[in-house]
């Protein structure tokens, strides 16, 4: 087993609090486990943690961290060690929140805060929330999404975040883009049999630190063509889609929340990486620009459009590699 189990948490940033809230809970179809200070707590309704996101007001939008559960608190102990023995930049240890105790803090190169963490606190489901089998975690509402799946980070780097997520989280890639100019366009990792848990692709936009998206999995594709119907009755901006990728198969619906950050509800059916000799499928760039696997076009604002926002009288772009190709689809 691999000393990292799965990803538990990603914090949202949100500059409209309330209208993000009521998104995820009436909307979206997370539930609230909790509220504390300024973050709300939320869970889709087979999350077995207390949350999966963590909604925090800020005076921006984004990713606060990321947070993976590891296998054990020897995991813990042996991880803690292999990131303090590397050049990445160590934050330390910090006392947890709602969901879960200590957790171990690191920067990767771009900016993005993750941790890692041990003790949990599960969801006991009560009253009106208790689900009717008592194999899942609660009662499901609104566009229903089963569980937390994946978010997509950007950097400028895409081989220096490879080599960030390989040394510090033990993962794996399972499918990537390899560039003509010899750069990485993106790569998809897992820490367990999932396709993959976390991407990484190529910042287009100038920014840091930076949010693609966070993605929620649904049961099955109609549930998506459904939650399509709920978003446009509910006045959400629908980025693209329902249409399906070529890379990892998913077949996929993405939307704006109120404050901006991009979330996605995703369907990959029953695929698993069970090899344990998988090798990465790489995909050419002359393979990417023939687009997805099928539907629409991908429109111009998927390929720049991340949290949060870059000021358009900010620095510019940021020093380093030159800009890569935009491929219809990363």
């Amino acid at each position: 087993m691999n000393d990292v189990a799965h990803l538990g948490h990603v914090e949202v940033y949100t500059d409209r609090f309330d209208e993000s809230l009521d998104f995820f809970t009436r909307v979206y179809g997370l539930k609230l486990s909790g509220v504390d200070g300024d973050s709300a707590y939320l869970r889709a309704w087979d999350d077995y943690e207390y949350h999966s996101l963590k909604l925090t007001r800020h005076a921006t939008t984004g990713v606060g961290h990321i947070g993976y559960r590891v296998a054990s608190p020897q995991a813990l102990a042996r991880r803690v060690a292999a990131i303090e023995a590397s050049e990445f930049k160590v934050l330390g240890w910090v006392e947890g929140d709602k969901g879960h105790g200590r957790a171990f803090r690191f920067e990767d190169p771009f900016g993005h805060v993750f941790e890692l963490y041990w003790e949990t606190r599960r969801l006991i489901a009560e009253g009106d929330d208790r689900p009717a089998l008592k194999n899942v975690a609660s009662r499901f509402t609104g566009a229903a999404p089963r569980r937390l799946d994946h978010l997509n980070l950007l950097a400028e780097d895409v081989s220096e975040f490879r080599r960030f997520m390989e040394t510090c989280l033990g993962a794996r890639v399972t499918e990537m883009i390899q560039l003509d100019n010899g750069r990485l366009g993106g790569c998809w990792f897992t820490v367990n049999n999932k396709t993959y848990d976390l991407a990484c692709t190529e910042e287009h936009g100038g920014g840091e630190g930076r949010l693609h998206h966070v993605t929620y999995a649904t049961d099955q594709r109609e549930d998506i063509l459904r939650a399509a119907d709920l978003f446009l009755e509910a006045g959400v901006h629908i980025e693209t889609g329902p249409h399906k990728h070529a890379i990892q198969g998913t077949f996929f619906l993405y939307v704006w929340e109120p404050a901006g950050n991009r979330v996605e509800l995703a369907n990959s059916g029953a695929r698993l990486i069970l090899a344990p000799d998988w090798e990465p499928v790489v995909w050419t760039e002359a393979e990417r620009r023939k687009g997805q696997a099928w539907g629409l076009k991908t429109i111009e604002s998927f390929h720049t459009h991340g949290t949060p926002p870059v000021p358009e009288s900010g620095p510019g772009p940021i020093p380093g590699p030159i800009p890569g190709p935009k491929l219809e689809e990363e």
